[in-house]
Parts: structure tokens; sequence; C-alpha cells
């Protein structure tokens, strides 16, 4: 009762928008030829707690029925210190025996979260020499759409941690350990230069922590707002999908589409900002489709309804 009031509240506030976003917007159309569908989730790795086991249920269903190609996973992948080996248990109650439908046996692409910075990040792409199904080359890593079967889009994953000014005065948590040795002036600069080299029509970036948000815990992330928005704008990047904030958001700013699917278990209050679409504090995720010409987001909470849908064109903005 106490998340459906405040979605009310949350309505209210944007003058009605993200209810006309459900009910105006295209429902998922048949799958074309030329369509790319794929699920993405964040801050999830709770034993099944939380309504994680709820959320990955209605994922399955989900992905069976649009097929699903793969799975981005938005970091905090493991709560509340991640893993610290390929063989910590968390791997199998997080998530072996969590998201186990036939349609979640799929590529998931992972990016890192601060509580995985918490265990062993070196374990998250370890794991991905043992694991058909979990993708973690490296901290940050580009997916090219072309190896997906859809060469009008390219994926960029950024490792958001080490951007964070402030988990690197945490001396005395392994956090500060962690993302001491990383270098953000590097991964920038690789993210711009593959930005700029790629031709794909579609630039989608993925990563943990938020640009802009309402999350009543984590809000907008200064050190983003400084460094990574002037590149997304810049290269022309579409959507950020990020996790972090433990909710649901579509906001819009400067032409870029800011998605944040942090409910993948336990939520919190969130609230609207400048320019958000819509925002909701209920367990859930994100569903894509993407097409040539436009990108169909839709969020599903854990009892499997759509709460919303908006079709984002190439060129900005949102239908």
């Amino acid at each position: 009762m106490a998340t459906d009031l405040h979605r009310r509240d949350v309505l209210g506030a944007l003058g009605g928008a993200a209810a006309l976003s459900v009910a105006g917007a295209p429902a998922f159309a048949a799958a074309k030829a030329t369509s790319l569908p794929f699920l993405a989730v964040g801050d999830w790795g709770r034993d099944g707690a939380s309504h994680q086991r709820d959320v990955a249920m209605r994922m399955g269903r989900a992905a069976e029925a649009i097929d699903a190609g793969f799975v981005l996973s938005v970091g905090d992948n493991f709560y509340s210190a991640g893993v610290r080996s390929v063989s910590d248990p968390q791997w199998r109650t997080s998530f072996e025996d969590v998201y186990t439908a036939a349609s979640l046996q799929k590529p998931w692409h992972v990016a890192l979260g601060n509580h995985d910075y918490r265990g062993s990040p070196q374990a998250q792409i370890d794991y991905s020499r043992t694991s058909p199904r979990w993708r973690m080359p490296a901290r940050y890593y580009k997916l090219s759409g072309a190896d997906l079967g859809a060469p009008q889009v390219d994926f960029f994953c950024i490792d958001t941690s080490p951007m964070v000014s402030s988990y690197r005065q945490e001396f005395d948590d392994a956090i500060q350990a962690n993302v001491a040795s990383q270098d953000v002036d590097a991964q920038l600069a690789w993210l711009e230069g593959e930005l700029s080299a790629s031709k794909a029509p579609w630039k989608l970036v993925f990563g943990h922590h938020t640009v802009f948000s309402g999350g009543s815990t984590h809000g907008n992330t200064p050190e983003l707002v400084a460094r990574l928005k002037p590149i997304l704008e810049r290269h022309g990047v579409q959507a950020y999908i990020n996790g972090h904030d433990h909710d649901l958001q579509h906001i819009q700013v400067a032409g870029v589409n800011y998605v944040c699917t942090g409910a993948g278990s336990e939520v919190r209050p969130v609230s609207a900002i400048p320019g958000t679409r819509f925002c909701l504090s209920r367990s859930g995720f994100s569903l894509y489709r993407l097409g040539l010409e436009a990108l169909d987001l839709e969020f599903r909470d854990y009892l499997g309804a759509t709460v919303y849908r908006a079709v984002l064109p190439r060129q900005g903005g949102a239908a």
C-alpha cells in the first residue's frame, strides 16, 4: 500500500505524464527481423529475498514472451560485500538458483557496482571463464551489436565506482583498496575513443551509478554529472542504463534518456526531479526492443504488471 500511495504522489507531481506514458504508448508489437529484444536489472543479489525471486520469475516469463537475447546487469550483483572467489556460495544462492528460467539461460552482460567492489571484482571477471552465461570480460568493455546480429547498436559497459571520489577516501573499507588501482582518466578516454569510432546509429551505455536520479538514498552523482554527462551528449548516446538507487526511473536531460533499473530486489522511496518522466518505488526490471528508428522501453514490477512504457526515437525525445 505504501508504494501505491507513493506512486500516486509521484504521478501527481508529474502532472499525469507517467500515467499517460503507460496508456498512450503502443504495446510491444510482434518482433521484427530488425529488432533486438533484451532485459535489464540491477541491485539484485540477496539470496532470493526482498522480492528478488519474484522479479526473477517475472523476468523469465517476459524474456520468453519477447524472445530476449540477453540480460544487462547494471551492478550490485551480490550483497552486501560482493563475492570472494569463483567458488563463493553466493554464485549459487543469489544467481544460479534464482534466475532459473530457460529463457534466462542467455548471456548476462554484467557491470560492477559499489557493493561488488567490497568483495573481489576480479572474481566476477573470472567467473566468465566458468559460466556459460555470465559475461564480464573486463571492468569496462564494448559489446558490439554486430556480434549480436544487430549492427544498428553498440553497447558500452562502464565501471563507475572508481569515478566516485568518496570511495577513495574510505581507508578502512575494502572498497577503497579496490578502486585505488583504477585509472578513471584512462577509462573515460577509452569511452570517448570507442564512442567516437562507433559507426552504429544507436549507442547505449550502461553502468551502476546514477547520473541523474530522484532516489532518496543517492540521487545525482556529481562526478558523473561533471565527467560522464558531457561525453554522452557529445557522442549522441541515446540512453544510459543504471542502477544504484533502488527504484525504477526514466529521466530525460539534454536529449539523453537516463533509465534507472535498480529495483531487482529491495526498494527505497523515490521522487520526481527536473526531467523525470516516470519514477516508482517497487521491485521490478526493464524490457527493451531496439529497432532501427526507436527503442521501446517498458518497466514491469515483481507481479508482472506493466507500470510504464515509452518509445524513444533515435534522435532523442520520447513518445
